[in-house]
């Protein structure tokens, strides 16, 4: 595989690789620290502790919109950095990234997972969201190409 292709992503399709991504990366705080606030809030409820009781079950309630607003945020302060004209250098080992501003290259092996979906791959290290290639850059063969390289591969306990 060696490929090399240009592409201009929009605004809508990095929001929505972020929100993707950082969804994916924040998943658990996003179930756990609603569900952490409404047992307290309850039990604050039960103990005749009204306010901050009522308090804490308004965060549980407040907390998923607002990490989803901080999230696309957070996504437009990187708008003029990812909205750019990009070339794409694809290989076995890796990819190249290059506009008028920058220049990176990385090695496949760093994506401790790689997550493919009908319109991005999402890159993590360590379940941190790393990145992202959308999908419509690549025509069809490359697609399939790219999807076969990211396959989990089977364990010897699974053959």
């Amino acid at each position: 595989m060696d490929f090399t292709l240009t592409y201009h992503p929009t605004p809508d399709e990095v929001g929505r690789a972020l929100q993707h991504g950082v969804g994916r990366q924040l998943r658990a705080v996003r179930v756990a620290l609603p569900a952490v606030l409404a047992a307290s809030g309850l039990a604050c409820l039960l103990l005749g502790t009204v306010g901050l009781g009522a308090g804490l079950l308004a965060g549980a309630v407040a907390f998923p919109p607002v990490l989803t607003g901080v999230i696309r945020r957070t996504a437009r302060r990187q708008l003029g950095y990812l909205c750019v004209p990009t070339t794409l250098h694809v290989t076995g080992d890796g990819y190249s990234m290059s506009t008028e501003q920058s220049t990176s290259a990385v090695k496949w092996s760093l994506f401790s997972d790689v997550v493919a979906t009908p319109e991005f791959w999402l890159f993590f290290v360590n379940r941190q969201f790393a990145g992202f290639l959308p999908r419509r850059a690549f025509d069809p063969a490359q697609q399939t190409a790219l999807d076969a390289l990211f396959a989990p591969q089977p364990t010897p306990a699974s053959r």
